[in-house]
């Protein structure tokens, strides 16, 4: 499945923004403010992940969108599973299982290998239970990094950053949101979209 056209990105003209939506759409918006000549450097942000999105701006701006969009015959949706997965055999249900090199020390592999079910199965409760016991602090930091790339990459300049991004690793969001309110207004509430996940699971 291809996810291209479901990437929701904000596009920036320096400090101004000047789009959201799919990443498509976006990146057509962005090629035409470029040809324009754009009076500061124009930069698309995914808005889940935070991240600088690069795009090919050759051509038209229906070559940017076209490259963009999912080809003709892309399936929707299914299963996932390849044809060329090959046959299976009787009672053997496929789990989708990617197998992966993983080095451990002799004392490890004789405990894994003591345990019901053999090595996979033991590794593989241990990674679901550590998921568990994790979830709240990965995704912290999943959005604290998303957080942190936008405003790194666009708010670095900025008065107060250095002390806005110590009141932000430090769970302050009223400190934080006095600080940022002298930035730019599309920067400050783009940021302040990505940062108030962070707060909102700090708080939880």
């Amino acid at each position: 499945m291809d996810t291209t056209q479901h990437t929701q990105c904000t596009a920036f003209e320096g400090y101004r923004r000047i789009a959201s939506g799919t990443l498509a759409d976006v990146a057509a918006q962005a090629k035409t403010a470029m040809d324009e000549g754009p009076s500061a450097p124009v930069l698309i942000f995914d808005d889940e992940t935070g991240e600088f999105v690069e795009v090919d701006y050759r051509g038209t701006v229906e070559d940017v969108r076209a490259r963009l969009m999912p080809a003709e015959g892309t399936l929707s949706g299914g299963s996932g599973e390849s044809e060329t997965d090959g046959p299976r055999g009787p009672g053997r249900p496929k789990l989708g299982v990617v197998a992966h090199e993983v080095t451990l020390l002799p004392r490890h592999w004789d405990w894994l290998y003591s345990q019901p079910g053999g090595a996979s199965v033991a590794l593989r409760k241990l990674v679901e239970q550590a998921r568990k016991d994790n979830e709240e602090k990965d995704r912290l930091r999943i959005a604290q990094e998303a957080a942190y790339r936008f405003m790194s990459a666009l708010a670095g300049n900025l008065p107060n950053f250095e002390e806005a991004l110590r009141a932000f690793y430090n769970g302050n969001g009223e400190r934080f949101e006095e600080l940022i309110s002298v930035w730019p207004v599309d920067v400050r509430d783009y940021t302040l979209r990505l940062t108030s996940k962070v707060f909102e699971i700090g708080e939880a």
